[in-house]
């Protein structure tokens, strides 16, 4: 969606509240020997306190509140019996809405302490979600933000996921501009004022591409290797972006 009124960015801020408390809870809430679907269960009592709707249930009917994705799941992976145990690395993905308005939001947790390697990967995979969110701005391409992701990816030596891309959001879960690549492209799309889109690059080792595993719904790395991503919900400004999916 574009904002075009005041009205509209709180309400986005408000639903990219929740969201972004939601998943900092359930971060907070993990422990060694619960399962993926009672951290859900936590997930789920805090939307139902806001009152709202969890989006991948709602719109695409997710077997889950939010994605729980562990070690080798890269992402939307289903909560259910898989136990977490210290040295995980764990992604949490929510995505809500209400009254009218979506946001959606995402982290790679380290569950304890894991290995350097992996500590330093989701340390460079929050910078470069930073990176390309710094790119969100009036009047830039959509290739900037995966552009600039993929000079620093480069840099340091990793690889990108090259078909999970950002999306457009605001009404919808989904919506126009459908596919923002995060990797780098010769997308000749602009960002214009107003716009709402998340920015999501997932930074891995040496993975390329994600395959769909026989659950329908879980995502692999392909060739197998860790992956880290970490999202937010931005809107586009002539200073730059506004981020909405903050805790507070």
């Amino acid at each position: 969606m574009t904002i075009t009124h005041q009205d509209e960015l709180d309400a986005l801020k408000a639903i990219g509240r929740i969201v972004a408390n939601t998943m900092h809870a359930m971060a907070k809430a993990m422990e060694p020997g619960m399962t993926t679907q009672e951290l859900d269960d936590i997930g789920r009592s805090l939307l139902d306190q806001a009152e709202a709707t969890s989006a991948p249930e709602a719109t695409y009917n997710f077997p889950g509140t939010t994605c729980i994705s562990v070690n080798e799941e890269i992402a939307h992976g289903i909560p259910g019996p898989r136990i977490l145990a210290a040295g995980d690395l764990v992604n949490i993905d929510v995505s809500a809405s209400k009254n009218g308005f979506f946001a959606d939001t995402g982290a790679t947790f380290r569950h304890g302490q894991v290995k350097p390697l992996l500590d330093q990967l989701c340390r460079d995979g929050k910078r470069a979600m930073q990176i390309g969110i710094a790119e969100v701005s009036h009047g830039k391409s959509l290739a900037g933000i995966g552009n600039a992701v993929g000079r620093f990816a480069n840099q340091r030596g990793y690889s990108l996921i090259r078909n999970l891309a950002s999306h457009g959001i605001g009404r919808a879960l989904h919506e126009y501009p459908e596919e923002i690549p995060t990797w780098p492209s010769r997308d000749k799309r602009r960002i214009h004022r107003g716009l709402v889109l998340t920015v999501e690059p997932f930074l891995s080792t040496g993975g390329l591409w994600a395959n769909q595993g026989r659950d329908g719904w879980t995502l692999y790395s392909e060739p197998a290797a860790p992956v880290v991503q970490y999202e937010h919900t931005v809107v586009a400004t002539d200073k730059g972006p506004i981020i909405v999916t903050l805790p507070g």
